[in-house]
């Protein structure tokens, strides 16, 4: 099994395990700094697409951690940290992005750049943690996690036309 902790600046922190199986299965979970947590579980065949996420509340979360490993967990966790140097920032989908009236996940923004799309604002409202079926829109701001480089480079992506 691997672990990872991972800082998200301006969001919180996302804990990443990858399973000894065969098939290296992943799960994510990213606790919010307003403590609102985000199961995230993932193909093994492609790391870009979140199959599914689970919001919990902070008791939730605690039911939860409970069932699944009684005790004291914080040891894992403990000197696992990443320092990746991560930016998080806002980028806008244009009408003339080439990923406006298309799903989040054609944009393979994760495998193509390294960074993350962690929400998705809009004037309805905020969708944390989209799914790849999602479907951008003209006047959207994507929140998105990653190295510099990563972040300009998805910056680019989005903006090509």
């Amino acid at each position: 099994m691997t672990t990872r902790k991972t800082s998200l600046p301006g969001v919180g922190v996302q804990y990443d395990i990858a399973t000894r199986a065969d098939d290296s299965r992943h799960i994510s979970v990213v606790v919010h700094q307003d403590g609102r947590r985000f199961l995230g579980f993932y193909d093994p065949e492609d790391p870009d697409a979140c199959q599914a996420t689970v919001a919990l509340d902070p008791d939730e979360a605690a039911a939860l951690a409970e069932l699944v490993a009684p005790g004291d967990t914080t040891s894992r966790w403990g000197g696992d940290e990443i320092d990746l140097d991560l930016v998080t920032e806002r980028i806008a989908v244009s009408a003339r992005s080439p990923y406006r009236c298309r799903p989040l996940g054609d944009t393979q923004a994760r495998s193509r750049t390294g960074a993350s799309i962690v929400a998705v604002l809009r004037r309805t409202g905020a969708y944390p943690s989209p799914a790849p079926d999602f479907r951008l829109e003209a006047g959207d701001t994507l929140v998105v996690v990653g190295t510099r480089e990563g972040v300009d480079d998805l910056t680019q992506l989005i903006a090509e036309s």
